[in-house]
């Protein structure tokens, strides 16, 4: 899977998102606010999935309602997993478009609690990160929508996305977007990306005000 540094490189670098991203005291001044803490130190959200850590019946429920799956993966202390909560999913479109669209289980990178992947595999929170080769925080894992594409596999093999590390509220609206339109069949993120900008560009919008 990606690293950062493939992952920006894939989605355009300084062409795409850097014009699409604002400097982070701009977005916390205009959308910040404070995320709730849980007992283990992880920010929350009240939309996240309270669940049995199956991940094919997390997944099921999310599909049986017409939404896709993902899984965030954070760790306590992680200044990155802090502004995702209190900028991003503080982003009013953002707050709006994604518990819509989507069922986010969160994971702890290094939490003891026992998870059953895709593949009927059970182990702790843990060893799902170090399986799904998981290696900033936050990370989000998307999963295709399709029972059938997901069944029997691991999470690393069934995912359809990944978003690794913190990206700014543009980007990361878009990542949703890019998987609830099920794109990344017949496309990659670098060219959807790239289209936004081009869309809002032709309209005379800054990506950067978005």
């Amino acid at each position: 899977m990606y690293s950062r540094r493939q992952f920006l490189n894939m989605a355009g670098g300084a062409a795409v998102v850097i014009p699409a991203a604002v400097p982070l005291a701009g977005i916390a001044g205009r959308n910040a606010a404070a995320a709730e803490l849980s007992e283990d130190g992880l920010h929350v959200q009240d939309w996240f999935v309270d669940s049995f850590l199956d991940l094919t019946e997390d997944h099921a429920t999310a599909a049986a309602e017409g939404r896709h799956f993902a899984v965030i993966i954070e760790q306590r202390g992680c200044p990155y997993c802090r502004d995702t909560h209190e900028i991003n999913f503080a982003h009013p479109k953002v707050r709006e478009y994604i518990p819509a669209n989507f069922d986010m289980l969160q994971l702890n990178l290094h939490g003891s609690r026992m998870v059953t992947d895709f593949d009927g595999e059970e182990l702790e929170e843990r060893e799902l990160a170090r399986k799904w080769l998981v290696n900033f925080t936050p990370t989000i894992v998307f999963f295709p929508i399709d029972a059938a594409a997901v069944e029997g596999k691991s999470g690393r093999d069934a995912e359809a996305a990944r978003l690794p590390g913190y990206f700014r509220p543009f980007t990361f609206m878009q990542m949703f977007k890019f998987v609830h339109e099920e794109k990344f069949v017949d496309s990659t993120f670098q060219r959807y990306l790239a289209e936004r900008v081009a869309e809002m560009d032709a309209q005379g919008l800054d990506p950067a005000a978005w």
